[in-house]
């Protein structure tokens, strides 16, 4: 039994996709490769995760932005309308191509390369030696276009995550196709050494000739060993032994990822080699020995019970221990594709190997000559290290239990369906770990926020505390510091958080600023998507009831008949002059020093709840305003003073379109429009308003 850190990412949803059409290819595979390690008793041994799919910018880290904007795009119901791409990225029908669109092809990418992600994340971070995603190993994916199966190369998207930590990583490739993405996409670094053993001469994809070995800086670091029909046990062994011992000592890689497709086994549906689990198996023990870190990733493999077989032989034999030959009767009882012989180990075939001892021997001089030619071992420059991708110190997942049990459940992301239409970005899965937390370094000087035009607006911050127009990160970002407690105290918590955000930096900016936060605190699992629907309707009934009533905007409201000062010109958007009082409005009552009654419950000034405060629901604060008998149409309109009056009655809520203009009251308003930014001329000029009523006007 060895004693490495071993850990397995796999999501059970992988198995719900299907290719389609009679195609070969069947992510159900990976779920029966789980199916028997667990019941082997092998996920005690070892750390299981599951994956967070990959978004649109990860993804696009290799792949070209158009072509991952197509996968997203296209499904089943629209096929018809993108016949021009689907020719151009090597796609089809389902039924008439390898590459065919089915339901959930961009959320089934998402997952897959999200395991081969993680894996190398883990690896990276130290917080493991060997890690296994058996749903990925998409080799032949290249950067704009399907091939063969394969969407999103997973791959090259597990090495440049470890790329970010390790000089140098080795790719080594036992599919009995050629891994021809892998290959193409580190075909000119010496960072990334690619090799691959491969039938080769008619027989897709047609590439991966021995002379092939890299060009420019790359030159050498590319490997190629072209096989025959037939390769047995022994032949591949004395072959393999040699040249990867040659690789580890010429290249010296500090980080090893695999791909294991099983088609090279004996008796695969589209393979021609004649390799047992003993000798496919014996490729990965051959390079554990030497310690390195390692991602063992899936591939091809289209008979699915030996799949699952080698798979989980493998999952063993890396863990250091041998499972026995008898299938566990779980396993039996869950799934009946191995009632052909109830065993683990299959037997090979008496196919003839078309491989001669001399052509085996011709081709491994061939290789390790090319090998020896290589120069000392390359090192990377220094240089920025970008960060690496951190997983959350959460409990293993009880994969029994839907969600991966309650803590998990409630740190899921997003699933499809949830998505916030306050932020596109946010589309798909969510993005749950991307907002500041405790130890975020301190904000920059300027920061950008996305306005509801799709732009970006630089918004300048002040270093003084409180100053500035603090952005929407920072709006729920000391939230996210709450987000280990128990679930029951965090929307209490936030309640409080986004309360004093209201007290410090103004109403006017949190309204603005309301609606995308709280679909940022759903994204990030602080409340469920009805708290998010019920909150943004209080909210909504809230702001009235406080704005009318100070504003004095019913009727029946007294309108003083003292002389205006003049206000400084306002732009046409913003603000807009009161209407004239009516003739028939009465008149204005006398200024009155008694309390006038009361007309709502009032609301907090506390900038800050305090610890007491803890487990209650907090009301919205409101912040300093100028003196207290000031109405908010005075304050924007620069009219003196008026006596403090009953408020009126709450109004119904009104159907709010986002951006645009509200012209039924004296005062007019952007509903949810982005946040005011500081511009230049009469408005950004005009003095602020002063403790007497003077003249006061409004930013744009």
């Amino acid at each position: 039994m060895s004693n490495k850190a071993v850990a397995y990412f796999y999501d059970e949803e992988i198995g719900n996709y299907c290719y389609g059409g009679g195609n070969p290819m069947r992510p159900h595979r990976a779920r029966m490769v789980y199916s028997l390690v667990s019941n082997y008793g092998l996920s005690k041994y070892m750390s299981v995760f599951r994956p967070e799919p990959r978004s649109f910018d990860q993804l696009t880290e290799f792949h070209a932005d158009e072509y991952i904007g197509f996968l997203k795009t296209v499904s089943p119901n629209n096929v018809e309308e993108f016949m021009t791409q689907l020719r151009r990225f090597n796609m089809g029908l389902a039924g008439e191509a390898d590459c065919p669109v089915f339901d959930g092809l961009y959320q089934y990418c998402q997952t897959y390369s999200g395991g081969s992600v993680d894996g190398a994340a883990a690896l990276a971070t130290q917080k493991a030696e060997i890690a296994f995603n058996w749903s990925g190993g998409m080799h032949h994916a290249k950067k704009a276009e399907a091939s063969g199966f394969c969407y999103v190369n997973d791959i090259v998207l597990g090495i440049l995550e470890l790329l970010k930590v390790y000089a140098r990583v080795l790719y080594v490739d036992i599919d009995i196709h050629h891994g021809d993405g892998v290959e193409e996409a580190f075909y000119l670094t010496d960072r990334v050494m690619t090799v691959s053993f491969h039938k080769y001469g008619e027989f897709f994809p047609g590439t991966g000739a021995v002379d092939d070995i890299g060009t420019g800086k790359g030159k050498g670091y590319t490997v190629n060993v072209p096989l025959k029909d037939g390769m047995d046990d022994d032949s591949y062994k004395m072959l393999y032994e040699p040249i990867m011992s040659k690789v580890m000592e010429m290249f010296q890689p500090q980080a090893i990822v695999m791909c294991c497709g099983a088609d090279s086994l004996s008796g695969d549906r589209l393979g021609c080699f004649n390799l047992s689990l003993e000798g496919h198996s014996n490729c990965l023990e051959f390079l554990q020995k030497y310690n390195v870190p390692m991602l063992v990733l899936g591939g091809g493999g289209y008979t699915l019970r030996n799949v699952s077989r080698c798979w989980t032989y493998e999952t063993g034999r890396m863990m250091g221990l041998d499972l026995p030959d008898n299938l566990p009767e779980a396993a039996l009882a869950e799934y009946n594709y191995y009632l052909d012989t109830q065993r683990l180990r299959i037997a090979v075939s008496n196919m003839k190997n078309a491989n001669t001892r001399e052509e085996l021997e011709e081709v491994k001089v061939k290789v390790l000559e090319h090998l020896s030619h290589l120069p000392p071992v390359p090192s990377a420059q220094m240089a920025y290290r970008p960060p690496v991708k951190q997983r959350g110190d959460l409990p293993e997942e009880d994969l029994d239990v839907r969600g991966g049990g309650q803590v998990h459940e409630e740190m899921r992301r997003v699933k499809p369906g949830d998505e916030s239409d306050d932020d596109e970005e946010a589309a798909g899965r969510g993005v749950r770990n991307d907002l500041p937390a405790r130890d975020t370094p301190s904000r920059p000087s300027a920061v950008t926020i996305k306005t509801e035009g799709g732009g970006a607006a630089p918004m300048e911050e002040d270093s003084k505390e409180g100053a500035g127009s603090p952005s929407l990160h920072q709006a729920v970002g000391a939230a996210m510091r709450f987000s280990e407690q128990p679930s029951p105290t965090r929307w209490e918590v936030l309640q409080q958080e986004l309360s004093a955000f209201a007290a410090k930096h103004g109403e006017a900016l949190w309204t603005s600023h309301v609606s995308k936060a709280y679909a940022v605190a759903r994204e990030c699992g602080l409340i469920s998507k009805e708290q998010e629907v019920e909150e943004q309707e209080k909210h909504t009934q809230r702001r009235p009831q406080r704005s009318e009533a100070a504003a004095g905007a019913a009727p029946e409201a007294p309108t003083s008949t003292a002389p205006r000062a003049p206000s400084a010109p306002a732009p046409a958007p913003v603000t807009a002059a009161a209407p004239a009082p009516s003739p028939s409005a009465p008149a204005p009552a006398p200024p009155s020093t008694a309390a006038p009654p009361a007309a709502a419950a009032p609301v907090s000034t506390s900038p800050v709840p305090g610890p007491a405060d803890v487990g209650v629901r907090p009301v919205y604060t409101t912040p300093p305003q100028p003196p207290a008998a000031a109405s908010a149409a005075d304050v924007r309109t620069g009219a003196p003073q008026q006596p403090a009056q009953p408020a009126a009655p709450p109004a119904a809520p009104r159907e709010r379109t986002p951006g645009v203009v509200t012209t039924s009251s004296p005062v007019v308003k952007l509903e949810n429009a982005p946040v005011p930014m500081e511009t230049s001329g009469p408005a950004a000029d005009a003095p602020p308003p002063s403790s007497d009523g003077g003249p006061a006007q409004m930013q744009s």
